[in-house]
């Protein structure tokens, strides 16, 4: 259960969690005839990435890593596209649709709370999406994964976004729709809120999350806002 009297801040994720890696699907369209099987590819080979990485020190930027994941995704679906058409596929990750409970939840979340955004994205990214998103003016900031070369969700990440922003990690819930980003900033001492976006059931590994909601307004409803 989600321990309300020590939160103090509220961390985000952002991809799957702000924006929705979903809407891939739409640049991958004229180029392969399972978009929807290529972008889930892209996506989830990305994440393996960011995880292998962080075990053989041999940390890049989340946008190369995410280069890498398409060039694996297309090649396996056997798609013929140049080194252009795949720059231009790989762009869309600067202009991801903003779930539509995003800003409405973080206008209420930012009235009790220090809010910022905790991602593996590197800073170019993470730049684009806060104009993309508009949360210039809702969230104190971001942490990126570029600061300390590790991914989420190993915690030494979570533990320097504590140190960032000043806050004891005990006083951080941290909301994702990752189910890894759940446990990962549950096993390095935050509270960890999932996001269930597709109403699916939490993994049965790892530690469970604090708190569960489909959406940012029912966070915010939760916490009485």
């Amino acid at each position: 259960m989600l321990d309300t009297d020590r939160i103090t801040t509220l961390t985000f994720d952002s991809y799957s969690t702000i924006v929705d890696v979903g809407s891939a699907v739409d640049a991958l369209d004229e180029y392969v005839p399972n978009p929807e099987q290529v972008a889930e590819r892209w996506r989830s080979q990305s994440l393996m990435y960011s995880v292998v990485v962080n075990d053989v020190d041999s940390y890049e930027p989340f946008y190369e890593l995410n280069r890498r994941a398409l060039t694996y995704a297309l090649d396996t679906a056997g798609a013929d596209v140049t080194d252009d058409e795949r720059e231009e596929i790989l762009s869309v990750y600067m202009d991801l649709h903003v779930f539509s409970d995003v800003r409405a939840g973080l206008d209420r979340l930012t009235d009790a709370y220090d809010c910022w955004v905790v991602s593996n994205g590197n800073p170019e990214m993470l730049d684009r999406m806060f104009e993309v998103a508009d949360l210039h003016d809702r969230v104190e900031g971001y942490v990126s994964a570029d600061e300390v070369e590790t991914f989420k969700p190993d915690g030494e990440l979570y533990r320097h976004a504590a140190g960032r922003i000043d806050t004891p990690i005990e006083e951080i819930a941290h909301v994702t729709a990752g189910w890894f980003d759940v446990a990962g900033a549950e096993a390095a001492g935050m509270q960890g809120v999932w996001v269930n976006r597709d109403d699916g059931p939490y993994p049965n590994v790892g530690p469970d999350p604090s708190l569960e909601v489909d959406s940012f307004t029912a966070l915010a409803d939760e916490l009485g806002l």
